[in-house]
């Protein structure tokens, strides 16, 4: 290993360890614009320049250097000094001087590092250029001739999102970066661009001229877009939240966020529900009061019988709603609740049946992916773009389902499910590969288990676990791929039929037959409401979509930067919302209506405040004690297969047909309209 000296320090460093990289690791800091540690070296901007001896008596990029034995390095000579100031000099020359009006004021690395590391004047005394602006979409504003040629953009375009659609033409002083042929880029990473430009050449065209970041209260949450659960910061004043930013957490989404998550949030200041409703004789919804509307429903539950009520969870139900709402149900004595509302055929007795036990991490361990049914570019964006950093790394990706644009490419063996009986069997060529890899793993989507034979294409997949070895000491292939936050934790609280109760199909079928004549839909949207027609609703949420447009009775929710709230994500992991901004008018948090209800229904529930009812989830299911870490599921053991499995011919679908609209927060969103329109529109993918 290289041993090396930097300012006086020794320091011993893996081989192939940059100068830059081993600077950071001593805790001295080098300017740079073109480096980032997740990207590949460029050496373009000369901001990193050191002094290295032996060597040329010239400074050197310290990024594209790499360490090598009795390396003396200087980091602050004269020399450096000098050579600093020179390139920060060549990089103002073009520069306009937009910071009173350039949304990156106070952000902005250039400003940062020309006030700590520049000259202070211009001998610059020519016509500037200019560039004209280019058009990259609903989610990006540019203004190119603020762009100094880093290129960060194009290399993260090209190695992180997998969509090589921005690229430098001309030369010297006429290079410009674009994207060819004006067009919005149709990454759904899109808005990880605007962060990692130093400089306000890409900024974020929601936000445009909205606020100066010391404006701003910052708090720091997790996204509920998707099951992911990406760490995320949310920027807020006064009421508004006026932008979402990442946070780095290098086990889930390490610094990069999907646009859904970034850009959604303007859909949380328009069409909210603020007050309770109640549906007249005339069938209209008016206001009422929370008195009101809590009697009218005890009303009705007080003359139904527990068989002749049910309630369904949504994809953003949090898991102290879904607690509650669980324990009022059984104070009730109903027992027809479900929370897989796409109609999942999920396993909620066996916790790693329903995880990704890989972990999203884990996927950079694997040499073998097979997905089944599954598209995690629209399900889970952020795992999408942790498999194809595996990819780029040697993962060797198998596919089966319809073909689409991944970002990386793979190996499709077809759309016919039956293939999966083959796999299991030893049948099939993917057998022996799979058995052959040494960390192997399996990827089952929504596309896949939401189907009526989803059952039995679950057995085959887990049939295929057992007899290929996706599951061994010290690692666990099999996933399941969720698109909805509050899934994995309302499993977990065992949102599920109890004994003699009806799964969502059959709560639907109960309700055609009018056999059950009232239905509690906490935050549940994303399924026809016309199978509710017979029955009295009560709907729960936060936004006027399609629940509550069907509801009798509408209770105002708090979306999840209006709350402290736990959701658990995809691969079993613990996480708490923050509290950004307080709910809009009579809206309150959901476990506290719940609360509020079960009293006028004569059935309190055992706790008054958040902590009381936290400790209740922990004594259901005590890995909610353990916040932010995945506690392993332990692997069933399950009785053999006789391999028959009844599996339709009918080939797999696209379980998610418009990536930028998939709950109420997002179908509100102007922006996730605009790129709906932009991007789809381009044929990225058809909508269905």
């Amino acid at each position: 290993m290289p041993k090396l000296t930097i300012d006086g320090q020794e320091i011993e460093v893996e081989p192939g360890t940059v100068i830059i990289q081993a600077c950071e690791q001593l805790g001295i800091e080098i300017p740079r614009f073109c480096y980032h540690e997740r990207l590949a070296i460029a050496g373009n901007c000369r901001m990193c320049l050191v002094e290295v001896s032996p060597g040329p008596p010239k400074p050197q990029a310290s990024c594209a250097l790499p360490c090598a034995d009795n390396m003396v390095v200087k980091t602050n000579s004269p020399m450096v000094k000098k050579a600093r100031e020179g390139v920060m000099e060549f990089l103002l020359i073009n520069h306009p001087l937009d910071c009173p009006i350039c949304d990156q004021g106070g952000e902005c690395d250039l400003q940062d590092q020309a006030l700590f590391y520049g000259q202070g004047k211009s001998r610059y005394r020519e016509m500037k250029r200019a560039v004209e602006d280019k058009y990259m979409g609903p989610v990006i504003k540019t203004q190119m001739t603020r762009c100094i040629h880093c290129t960060r953009c194009i290399r993260f375009a090209e190695d992180i999102a997998g969509v090589p659609e921005l690229g430098a033409f001309g030369r010297g002083e006429h290079m410009e970066v674009g994207t060819y042929v004006e067009k919005a880029i149709t990454s759904e990473l899109s808005g990880n661009l605007v962060d990692i430009c130093p400089v306000g050449a890409l900024t974020s065209r929601p936000y445009a001229f909205v606020a100066r970041p010391w404006d701003l209260k910052k708090t720091e949450s997790i996204d509920v877009m998707d099951a992911v659960g990406s760490a995320i910061r949310i920027d807020s004043r006064g009421e508004a939240v006026l932008r979402i930013l990442p946070r780095i957490n290098e086990d889930i989404n390490e610094e990069w966020i999907s646009d859904k998550t970034r850009h959604a949030c303007d859909g949380l200041r328009v069409q909210r529900l603020d007050r309770p409703y109640i549906r007249n004789a005339e069938g209209k919804l008016v206001e009422a009061t929370w008195p009101e509307a809590f009697a009218l429903i005890a009303e009705w539950m007080k003359r139904l019988q527990p068989e002749e009520m049910a309630a369904l969870a949504g994809d953003l139900a949090c898991a102290e709603s879904v607690m509650a709402l669980r324990d009022l149900l059984d104070g009730l004595g109903v027992v027809s609740r479900d929370c897989r509302i796409d109609g999942a055929h999920l396993d909620a007795a066996n916790r790693a049946h329903y995880l990704f036990n890989t972990t999203i991490a884990g996927i950079e361990q694997a040499d073998m992916c097979l997905l089944i049914g599954a598209n995690p570019r629209r399900e889970a964006a952020m795992v999408n773009a942790r498999i194809r950093k595996a990819w780029r790394h040697g993962l060797k990706v198998y596919h089966i389902g319809a073909e689409t644009d991944l970002t990386y490419p793979y190996e499709t063996l077809g759309n016919d499910p039956g293939l999966l009986g083959d796999i299991a069997g030893g049948r099939h060529e993917l057998s022996k590969i799979l058995t052959a890899a040494k960390k192997p793993m399996l990827i089952l989507g929504s596309g896949a288990l939401a189907r009526p034979d989803g059952e039995e294409i679950f057995a085959a997949a887990r049939a295929i676990a057992d007899k290929c070895g996706l599951v061994k000491d010290g690692w666990n292939g099999f996933n399941v791929l969720h698109h909805g936050a509050a899934r994995a934790g309302a499993l977990d609280l065992g949102f599920v039929p109890a004994e003699g109760g009806k799964p969502m199909g059959k709560i639907f079928d109960g309700c055609r037959r009018e056999e059950i004549k009232l239905v509690y839909l906490l935050g549940a949207d994303e399924f026809d409401m016309e199978r509710l027609a017979n029955a009295f609703v009560i709907y729960q949420g936060h936004h006027g979509d399609a629940g509550a447009h069907w509801a009798d009775v509408v209770l105002p929710g708090a979306a999840y930067t209006e709350k402290d709230a736990t959701y658990v994500n995809l691969e079993g992991r613990v996480q708490q919302t923050k509290r950004a901004v307080f709910p809009p008018g009579q809206a309150k948090e959901d476990w506290a209506i719940i609360r509020a209800l079960s009293d006028a229904l004569g059935k309190p529930l055992p706790y008054d405040n958040l902590a009381q009812l936290r400790a209740r989830m922990v004594k259901l299911a005590p890995h909610f004690a353990n916040v932010d870490e995945v506690i392993p599921a332990a692997w069933p053991a399950m009785p053999e297969h006789g391999g028959q499995f009844r599996i339709s011919d009918a080939p797999f679908e696209e379980f998610i047909s418009n990536f930028y609209m998939t709950d109420p927060i997002s179908r509100a969103s102007k922006t996730m309209a605009e790129c709906t329109k932009e991007i789809l529109g381009q044929g990225m993918r058809k909508v269905a």
